[in-house]
């Protein structure tokens, strides 16, 4: 019988954690913040990506039958068509929470946004264009925080580059990486990082933030991002294990919160920025505390 717990690793229920900043960056960056039903956007952000971590496992189960049998399918305490449901499901409803909280300009990224993740999970995955692709799933989650306005490109990107990165060190998790995806990863972690002084607040900087002080706290961030994500890498580029390049995976995974709070903090929303650097706490919490082979976030 399937249960709850089964079902919040199933979509790997931790790592949502990471997608919440998403659209506060795109909000911050386009238009100093959320509009009244703007926090919307974060939950409908979190319901696509979710469904897409169960439509990945689907996707996959032949594959995890193999090489992570532990996994929800494999194991039998989620069948395949309960799993393809769930993923249809939140993605729905993902939909759904964009179209409220963003209105025609949200639904309107949100519909390419699960197009994207359909496409990642079921074609581009275990192609050359996998990385792309799944930075063009965060890249558009951020836009869909702007409602898809151009001025969150950049912002986009950083977040979009820190992705293909990840993604591309990820493909050594199972068989160990090479040299060339823990390089493109230190490439990428490095750009993200030095992306973040290009982006300008809209208007007057938030209440209270001067220009000065809003540049610190962005240098700031990109410094807790770079400590969160360039250890693993390093230590994956030099012994390039299966176990490095996943802890070195995992931590890029977690990474990406801290290179959000620097997006924000340098457009001026330093208190969004404060909470995203707690739940980038809570994340480093719930990493020492996880139990190996459940609610695995890679």
């Amino acid at each position: 019988m399937t249960t709850a717990g089964d079902v919040l690793d199933l979509v790997r229920a931790p790592a949502a954690l990471t997608v919440l900043g998403d659209t506060a960056v795109g909000a911050q960056v386009a238009a100093g913040g959320f509009s009244r039903r703007g926090w919307l956007l974060p939950l409908a952000s979190v319901a696509i990506y979710s469904g897409g971590m169960a439509l990945n496992d689907w996707a996959d189960r032949d594959v995890d039958a193999v090489e992570r049998p532990e996994r929800p399918i494999p194991s039998g305490r989620v069948s395949p068509k309960r799993a393809l449901a769930v993923a249809a499901g939140l993605g729905a409803i993902g939909l759904a929470l964009a179209a409220a909280g963003g209105g025609r300009r949200g639904l309107a990224v949100a519909v390419p946004l699960v197009a994207s993740v359909v496409a990642y999970d079921v074609v581009a995955k275990p192609t050359a264009a996998g990385p792309l692709a799944m930075a063009a799933c965060r890249g558009l989650d951020v836009l869909l925080g702007a409602g898809g306005s151009a001025r969150a490109l950049p912002a986009a990107l950083a977040v979009a580059v820190h992705t293909a990165g990840v993604t591309a060190l990820s493909r050594g998790e199972v068989h160990g990486g090479s040299g060339s995806d823990t390089a493109l990863a230190l490439v990428a972690t490095g750009a993200a990082a030095a992306s973040v002084d290009a982006i300008t607040p809209v208007g007057p900087v938030g209440s209270g933030t001067t220009e000065p002080v809003a540049r610190l706290a962005g240098a700031a961030g990109s410094a807790a991002y770079l400590a969160a994500a360039l250890p693993g890498q390093l230590a994956a580029a030099q012994e390039p294990t299966p176990e490095r390049v996943r802890d070195a995976t995992r931590a890029g995974i977690g990474s990406v919160v801290p290179l959000q709070a620097a997006l924000v903090a340098r457009a001026g929303g330093l208190a969004t920025a404060a909470g995203l650097m707690g739940v980038h706490a809570l994340i480093r919490l719930r990493g020492r505390k996880a139990r190996p082979g459940r609610g695995d976030v890679t």
